[in-house]
């Protein structure tokens, strides 16, 4: 299953076999690592000292979705575990708060409750929500059998997907925010805005079934945004042409 080699094991190590226990080692972060209650990946896992702690982060348990459909395709993890895992999340999921369908940063793993990232901060995380979202659709597309199981865990991602309100975060606007919070409103006032890993909140926006945004939104936001354009011309000058 996992790696168990030691530091002086790994330096003797040929890069093929250093790149796999490096990929084995990320998913048993995520796998062993997890929240006890909710299979959630922590923020952080300490390996010294007392490793027990509650801050459960959102985004993170996406990467987390994804590093075992990796270790489910290598063989290191039982599918049935793996969607026992992805019901479990689900289940404390559904009763976590949400904002406009949204997820906040940080929960407590053992309540659900919201864990404040700054004092305002203290709602719907729009990017840390859509990296979730990403896991679990990628999620959906592999455990992609007509079992009982898997047909379940597509409802229910399905269901998750519908309720979130993707242009309720454009505050009628030609933009996507990243904050919103029940206690202070929009104070956060962070615009999403590129070149970065924050396009795929305006991906999942715009091919949303429910609640989609307008693609020009895309456009004269994400798009429009000096940095973006820096990042494209770069990208151009560095390209040999057709």
């Amino acid at each position: 299953m996992f790696d168990s080699r030691t530091t002086a094991d790994l330096s003797e190590l040929e890069d093929e076999a250093l790149l796999d226990t490096a990929q084995r080692q990320t998913a048993r972060y995520f796998w062993e690592g997890a929240h006890p209650v909710n299979g959630l990946a922590r923020d952080r896992q300490k390996t010294t000292g007392d490793p027990d702690n509650d801050l459960v982060a959102i985004g993170g348990s996406g990467f987390g979705i994804m590093a075992i459909i990796v270790a489910v395709s290598r063989g290191w993890i039982d599918r049935a575990a793996a969607l026992s895992r992805l019901h479990g999340m689900l289940d404390f999921l559904e009763r976590v708060p949400r904002y406009h369908g949204m997820f906040s940063h940080f929960v407590d793993g053992r309540t659900g409750q919201t864990i404040p990232f700054r004092r305002k901060d203290d709602g719907a995380d729009l990017v840390e929500t859509t990296f979730l979202f990403q896991g679990f659709i990628c999620a959906r597309e592999y455990f992609a059998s007509s079992t009982s199981e898997e047909l379940r865990l597509h409802e229910r991602i399905n269901a998750l997907l519908r309720v979130a309100e993707w242009e309720w975060f454009t505050r009628g606007g030609k933009q996507l925010y990243w904050h919103w919070s029940p206690n202070h409103g929009w104070a956060m006032n962070s615009p999403i805005e590129g070149w970065n890993e924050c396009l795929l909140s305006f991906v999942l926006a715009t091919g949303s079934s429910s609640h989609a945004i307008d693609p020009e939104i895309y456009h004269e936001g994400f798009a429009a945004e000096t940095a973006f354009e820096m990042a494209a011309s770069i990208t151009a000058s560095r390209c040999p042409s057709a």
